[in-house]
């Protein structure tokens, strides 16, 4: 239950309440992969892409202008995701952690507002591959297992799909201007990355499990069991340890895939038609 230290701030909170409660329109949870999913995913991943290609050629400035954009739209969904969560959907828990922050699909809110500061180093080549590998994949494997995606509160189901399909459209911009890197450099140092991130995640959930109640479980890596489909049934069997050992290099693996389908499609583009003529009359 909330508590309130004022009166003048029990008036605020129910003034915010009452704003949200209006926002919090009701519909029939749609159907994984029904017609509005199916639609959703084929138009959004076209216009995902096509305005990626489109925006591959940006300025400096420009490149800055939309990762602060995005972060900036990320972050203020996210206050209004929490707070919808706090004062209307769940008012009586202390605290839903299953929505806490801090989640593989939550990283570009951080880095979008990080990049556009940093300078030209490894530090932010790092953060570009990583939005280009680990988080296109995240962004992709929402929408083919959307049971997290689809809620009853319209204004949910819509966060948590722009959220994901922005996902896909930050990797494709990344990858078409050639910002994310292809060597096999990049990929180790985005994976350094997504194993840092895993420990922090790790770390959280051990100092909030008692706060918590044991219901935190960012990057689904424990110690609570793993809520992911095939992961979740692993955990049940063996326990989340044996679970999180599979998922973090089955995560590095799709992210793999993803880099080399990436690299594989940059090196082919950059091939000149002399060059390929060239390789061709070698190869004969």
């Amino acid at each position: 239950m909330l508590k309130y230290t004022s009166h003048k701030e029990a008036v605020r909170v129910q003034f915010l309440k009452d704003l949200l409660s209006a926002t919090a329109w009701e519909m029939e949870i749609p159907p994984a992969y029904g017609a509005f999913h199916i639609s959703f995913v084929l138009i959004g991943f076209f216009l995902c892409f096509s305005l990626a290609y489109l925006l591959r050629n940006l300025t400096e400035r420009g490149n800055k202008i939309l990762f602060l954009s995005i972060g900036l739209f990320l972050l203020v969904t996210e206050v209004y995701k929490q707070l919808m969560y706090k004062l209307v959907i769940s008012p009586d828990e202390l605290y839903r952690w299953g929505v806490f922050p801090f989640h593989l699909c939550s990283i570009p809110l951080y880095l979008c507002l990080i990049i556009p500061f940093l300078k030209k180093g490894i530090l932010k080549q790092t953060m570009y591959d990583f939005l280009m590998t680990y988080n296109l994949l995240s962004g992709f494997i929402a929408f083919f297992e959307p049971s997290g995606l689809l809620h009853r509160h319209v204004t949910m189901t819509a966060h948590s799909l722009i959220w994901h399909m922005l996902l896909v459209f930050i990797g494709a911009y990344v990858a078409f201007s050639g910002q994310g890197g292809i060597e096999k450099k990049n990929f180790k140092r985005a994976t350094v990355m997504w194993l840092v991130l895993c420990v922090t995640a790790f770390s959280i959930n051990c100092i909030h499990w008692n706060v918590s109640e044991g219901a935190i479980n960012n990057f689904f890596v424990g110690p609570r069991n793993s809520s992911l489909v095939v992961f979740k049934q692993i955990s049940e069997w063996f326990g989340w340890y044996v679970s999180t050992a599979l998922y973090i290099p089955a995560t590095a693996l799709g992210a793999g895939i993803v880099f080399t389908i990436i690299r594989l499609i940059r090196k082919t583009k950059s091939k000149s038609p002399q060059e390929t003529a060239t390789r061709k009359a070698t190869t004969v």
